[in-house]
């Protein structure tokens, strides 16, 4: 039977919930469903989605300006419902924090179920006052939740648990089946938007303590600047190790399976994650992994330490150049950990992620009938 879904998020510009939505959203109207995606606005550079999807705006707009926060906020829900009541779906699918209290109020007393998702490290993102009042009124109300790790689910309360799935994101095709490079360059790479938390900074360190013992290698970081002051922060300490002849910003890229297959190996650094899409692409081309096993459980929940990458302290310089050094110095371990990475697109092939979904929806959709 085909369905009619209606995912809500605060928009489709580059990040990781962004990302399984739209792969998902395509997905499922490649398949034959009826997809809405309700955003609250419109970013400047985001990932495409299948015409045939129908796109639409329900935040705020410029006569909401002189609205008091509180009304602005209550306008956002109104015009979401609103949404939901005009295009029907048979199930309202919310992503990331406020775009889910946001979807089980608009869905509040509504004949359709809401699907939440938690996409992030829940500590420091659902422990605040409003989360501690919000939490016990709406999750109650959410027909079910999909959660990316263990340590995601664990956080939140019995009741939520009992009824919540583990999906992996889905991995893009286009980094399944990719072949092995001849060669491999001495250089450690990392893909990732120039933001805080991903610790950037931390792997320019840990790389100058390598760089000391093997100064033929290099450092190359891709991602977009977020304009938060990281990459100024990254280039600053990139003049003060006067290390521009081997460490360097390279940018964003749109054929990350072509730049980074030949790399050396692969550094992931963050202090704290969801499930990074960047660590699947990496291990699904193969790439030798070292990474900080941050909260709440990413990266362990991809990688099996010593059998597929290397899990290494989490904020900790010198384990994170102790983990690259190991890498760089035995090959052949590394070439083995690239070989089994590879095996990930078992776990996380967009097909197998897909049935998770569908299965899911259809036995909420289900249970609502």
């Amino acid at each position: 039977m085909s369905r009619k879904l209606l995912f809500h998020l605060n928009c489709l510009e580059h990040g990781g919930a962004e990302r399984v939505v739209s792969n998902l959203a395509n997905r499922f109207h490649r398949e034959g469903y009826e997809v809405v995606i309700a955003v609250e606005w419109i970013g400047e550079i985001e990932y495409p989605i299948d015409e045939g999807i129908k796109h639409i705006v329900v935040g705020p707009r410029e006569s909401d300006e002189k609205k008091s926060r509180l009304n602005r906020y209550f306008m956002r829900v109104k015009r979401l419902r609103e949404c939901i009541e005009e295009e029907k779906p048979d199930i309202v699918i919310a992503f990331a924090h406020l775009a889910v209290y946001r979807a089980l109020m608009a869905t509040y007393r509504m004949d359709i179920p809401c699907l939440i998702s938690i996409r992030t490290d829940p500590i420091g993102h659902y422990d605040g006052l409003r989360d501690k009042i919000l939490i016990p009124l709406l999750f109650p109300k959410a027909a079910g939740c999909v959660f990316q790790t263990v340590g995601q689910r664990d956080f939140f309360p019995k009741y939520l648990q009992e009824k919540s799935r583990i999906i992996l994101n889905p991995l893009n095709e286009k980094y399944i089946g990719v072949e092995p490079p001849k060669e491999r360059r001495k250089v450690v790479v990392q893909s990732g938007r120039l933001v805080g938390f991903k610790f950037q900074h931390m792997l320019i360190d840990a790389f100058m303590k390598v760089h000391e013992k093997h100064p033929d290698w290099s450092l190359e970081l891709y991602g977009a600047d977020t304009f938060d002051g990281t990459k100024e922060v990254l280039e600053e300490r990139i003049d003060r190790y006067k290390a521009h002849d081997f460490i360097h910003l390279m940018g964003d890229s749109t054929c990350l399976e072509k730049v980074l297959n030949d790399g050396g190996l692969y550094a992931f650094s963050s202090e704290w994650e969801g499930l990074p899409n960047a660590l699947l692409e990496a291990m699904a081309l193969g790439l030798p992994i070292v990474s900080t096993d941050c909260p709440c459980g990413g990266p362990a929940t991809l990688i099996t330490n010593g059998v597929d990458g290397l899990l290494v302290k989490n904020r900790d310089t010198d384990a994170l150049a102790d983990g690259i050094l190991k890498l760089v110095e035995d090959r052949e371990l590394a070439e083995e950990l690239g070989k089994n990475a590879r095996k990930i697109a078992d776990r996380a092939h967009p097909d197998i992620v897909f049935k998770q979904w569908a299965d899911y929806i259809e036995d909420l959709v289900a249970k609502k009938a």
